[in-house]
């Protein structure tokens, strides 16, 4: 989810819609609030290759602070946002998280969590208040950092759970090339052809982006200088007109997914 090259060539174009709320974030502020929050982390102590965890429903700020990991050579995992406070903590130890950001909404299971989560210095609210201690305000901790790349940019990815069907989940980790944010692994660009992703499409996501499919489409749409527009929960009385207006690709890809299933 690399914003930085479309930032430059098409700064004023809506990378991100939200499809209830109709908010809009354009290329050069997703990148510029990717790039704070990338400067939070490093200031907090972590470097290539450590991890941090995403505990959210989807909102106008998940994807920013995917992008964030992505420039900064981090892991991290987006969790699945219905967990109970114990299943949270498990996952949170598991992948060696430092770093929790959250929302309002999951505050209070977050906040649970986190007694047993010793390793985690820092949680952040998206879009609540912080409180001194336990948490702090998004907007409030990268207020005070540029908006200019850290000095050290490289490539992060995402580290993903299985649904634990078998046991406890199991974290996914892929090996991550020393390469520059820009540099695209070979399972998304072999995603990319299969599902005939192109430069400056329109994605509509309806589903959570903590999941593996989503987060794919998502990223390849910003990495292709596309919009995404995602759903904050699904509703198919909303889908529909959306889809509509998109036009047959989206509606072709979904086809393809469903023979494929």
């Amino acid at each position: 989810m690399y914003p930085g090259l479309q930032a430059q060539v098409r700064p004023n174009q809506p990378a991100i819609v939200m499809a209830q709320s109709g908010e809009v974030i354009t290329y050069a502020e997703l990148d510029r609030r990717s790039t704070r929050l990338a400067h939070v982390l490093r200031a907090h102590g972590l470097a290539r290759l450590d991890h941090y965890a995403i505990f959210m429903e989807n909102n106008a700020r998940y994807i920013e602070c995917c992008a964030a990991g992505e420039r900064a050579g981090l892991l991290y995992t987006c969790v699945n946002s219905y967990l109970t406070p114990d299943e949270l903590a498990y996952i949170l130890n598991n992948c060696e998280a430092r770093v929790l950001i959250t929302s309002q909404a999951r505050r209070e299971v977050a906040l649970a969590a986190l007694r047993e989560c010793p390793r985690i210095t820092l949680c952040v609210v998206v879009d609540g208040p912080g409180d001194g201690a336990g948490a702090a305000n998004l907007s409030e901790v990268t207020s005070g950092f540029p908006d200019t790349p850290i000095a050290d940019e490289t490539l992060g990815i995402a580290m993903l759970y299985s649904s634990g069907t078998t046991g406890r989940p199991k974290g996914i980790l892929r090996p991550v090339p020393d390469e520059p944010p820009s540099h695209t692994l070979p399972v998304i660009d072999f995603l990319g052809k299969i599902y005939r992703f192109r430069e400056g499409l329109t994605y509509l996501s309806p589903a959570p982006l903590y999941h593996a499919a989503p987060h794919v489409g998502v990223n390849l749409t910003i990495r292709l200088g596309g919009t995404a527009i995602v759903m904050e929960h699904f509703d198919a009385e909303q889908f529909l007109p959306w889809s509509r207006s998109i036009g047959s690709p989206i509606r072709n890809s979904f086809r393809r997914c469903f023979r494929a299933c």
